[in-house]
């Protein structure tokens, strides 16, 4: 088994025989996952430091339920001044790692394409359960309607990147913004003064299903209240919520993500729905990439994924 299986803030559906054998034989749980996926961040990113042209405001708090976890970073291009389009990254992790040190340079990479970005932190299972960081989402977008003037917001043009776990959560809490039955049914405020203009979902899950065995339900035992019951998989699942005011959508995907299965899944209610989306396939049989490829900011096809999501992005721009 290679590193690269646990890096990048993996989501934990059965990834291979590799990772399903060594379930039965360990029992997973996200403390274990927190080490591993941890290791292979490091790895990814040693040696990266912070772009000279990228103004950066740190550890900013939004929440006041747990200071360690409610942090957020907004970070600038330098030679951009006034208020500036806004991305907003929500993190991958198996709902069980990750902060925004983790997605930095990333993130920073996004503001070097002219935008702002806000980078944040939310709480973690198994210590917060669902809907804890969903409730955390919504407390971002308020903070940013709230301090839109200080850091040079631009309220009427948001967008906001998820991958893995995180692309999972963005696309759970849009289908919140937009169904209003769906909202009620969660139990977590939705932010009514800012919707996403258009977002985009990296190696993420929008059919949400546990078999015996798998680290999926493993997890799924420390981030559900009542453990993955049927009727919490249908809620915590996107497909299920979707409807036409969902925002456009940029998906992507490559031959070496475990989730590459999942578009399929949800192409066709979004055609039905009629939202505008795209839909790319990176990567090729010789060059089958990983993923979340796309927070890998030493290959050229994180450079061209990006690229053009900030591109789709422009297009739906005031």
């Amino acid at each position: 088994m290679t590193a690269g299986m646990f890096s990048a803030c993996s989501f934990c559906i059965i990834i291979g025989k590799e990772v399903e054998l060594m379930s039965k034989a360990i029992p997973i749980n996200g403390l274990m996952i927190r080490e591993m996926f941890r290791k292979g961040d490091i790895e990814r990113d040693a040696g990266l430091t912070s772009p000279e042209d990228i103004e950066r405001f740190d550890d900013i708090q939004y929440g006041t339920d747990c200071p360690k976890w409610q942090m957020l970073d907004v970070y600038r291009p330098k030679e951009l001044q006034g208020k500036l389009p806004v991305i907003v990254s929500v993190h991958g992790g198996a709902w069980v790692y990750g902060d925004k040190d983790v997605y930095q340079y990333y993130c920073m990479s996004l503001a070097q394409r002219g935008f702002a970005v806000v980078n944040f932190s939310y709480r973690l299972a198994p210590e917060y359960k669902y809907p804890a960081s969903f409730e955390d989402v919504n407390a971002v977008c308020e903070w940013i309607t709230a301090n839109a003037d200080r850091y040079g917001l631009d309220t009427d043009n948001i967008f906001a990147v998820g991958d893995s776990a995180g692309a999972h959560m963005l696309s759970l809490y849009c289908c919140a913004c937009a169904n209003a039955e769906y909202a009620a049914e969660t139990g977590y405020a939705v932010q009514k003064d800012l919707r996403f203009k258009a977002i985009a979902l990296n190696c993420g899950a929008f059919l949400i299903e546990t078999h015996d065995g798998d680290m999926t339900t493993a997890i799924m035992d420390e981030y559900l209240p009542e453990g993955g019951t049927e009727k919490e998989l249908k809620m915590i699942s996107p497909l299920y919520h979707l409807n036409e005011k969902f925002p456009p959508a940029f998906i992507m995907t490559c031959p070496g993500d475990f989730l590459n299965n999942q578009p399929i899944k949800v192409i066709p209610a979004l055609e039905k729905l009629e939202i505008p989306f795209v839909y790319r396939r990176y990567g090729s049989a010789e060059d089958k990439l990983g993923h979340v490829f796309h927070c890998n900011m030493r290959l050229d096809a994180a450079k061209l994924c990006n690229d053009e999501e900030a591109a789709f992005f422009r297009t739906f721009m005031k």
